[in-house]
């Protein structure tokens, strides 16, 4: 008999150890179902990747490239823009938001408009966005011999460079007179209808301007360095630009077919703002030119005076 007041802790009895033995027993007969379905998950997951990997390789090679491309474009911020009728490149460079103008937009596209920037048609693909590249990377990582070399050869091809566009410009100068910084409206053109010519065809009685027989196409130079002022449609004179010259006076130009320039451009003698047409109140494509005391009608002076006066000869 156990002392009074004392409790004696009492043993398990034997039949819960056999539930725990056969608690253990069960959980280890347990995990192998456990195990079991772990092992089919796991061999459906499997399947299902090597599926997926099987479906992705058997692609055709041509989809995954313009997958690629596109992913690759979207990730650049490049964005394909197709000409419509009446676009020209400074019109879409400002309605894109093309950082750097029309000289970026053509430079980026160069090989699909061609050397004539003016001369795009509708339905053509532009890139917006393209950012160049260089060969910066590369140079900085060779050696420096190579560099001398690279340095030597550069600056030879930019003397070779410097000295052709010398050669270019005296000829255009010696050509068109632009010794004093003005030239032609166009080259090559033959003089129509005289400045104060009298007809009832005009508003104001007479030819306000000199009409330069060309061809619809045919291109058109600002006679001297200037601002744009207005670009687009002038009512009976058709597509019209109008120019602020360096000295104050104004150059006008009518009946074009197409724009190369817009409204505040900066435009240097010789460059091309535009070609040939006849759109307006025409009977056949010519350049209808003017010089004007202010941008607008009824300003008129004789422009082959004044071209005359600035050394470049008319007709």
């Amino acid at each position: 008999m156990p002392a009074k007041g004392k409790h004696r802790r009492p043993k398990p009895k034997r039949f819960t150890r056999s539930i725990a033995v056969a608690g253990t027993g069960g959980a280890a007969l347990a995990l192998p179902l456990m195990g079991a379905t772990g092992a089919h998950a796991a061999t459906t997951q499997s399947v299902s990747q090597s599926v997926s990997e099987k479906a992705a390789q058997s692609l055709p090679v041509a989809e995954k490239k313009a997958t690629e491309k596109k992913s690759a474009a979207h990730h650049a911020g490049v964005r394909t823009y197709s000409v419509r009728a009446g676009d020209y490149l400074s019109k879409i460079a400002d309605e894109q938001h093309v950082a750097g103008g029309w000289k970026k937009l053509y430079s980026d596209n160069r090989r699909a408009v061609g050397d004539d920037p003016s001369l795009i048609h509708p339905g053509l693909k532009l890139a917006i966005g393209k950012k160049a590249t260089t060969s910066t990377t590369k140079s900085s990582s060779a050696p420096s011999s190579s560099k001398k070399s690279s340095s030597s050869k550069k600056s030879s091809s930019a003397k070779k460079a410097s000295s052709s566009n010398r050669t270019t410009a005296a000829k255009t100068s010696e050509s068109a007179g632009t010794s004093t910084g003005f030239t032609l409206p166009v080259t090559g053109a033959t003089v129509g209808t005289g400045y104060r010519v009298a007809g009832s065809m005009w508003s104001s009685g007479y030819h306000t301007g000199v009409d330069f027989v060309v061809p619809t196409g045919t291109s058109l130079k600002a006679v001297g360095a200037g601002t744009v002022v207005s670009a687009g449609w002038g009512g009976a004179y058709g597509n019209q630009v109008v120019i602020k010259l360096a000295d104050g006076y104004y150059a006008q130009y009518g009946h074009l077919s197409q724009l190369s320039v817009s409204a505040g451009q900066t435009v240097t003698e010789g460059q091309q703002i535009g070609l040939s047409g006849a759109t307006g109140n025409v009977t056949g494509p010519h350049l209808h030119f003017e010089i004007r005391t202010t941008p607008d009608y009824g300003s008129d002076v004789d422009p082959v005076a004044y071209l005359s006066s600035k050394g470049v000869t008319v007709g």
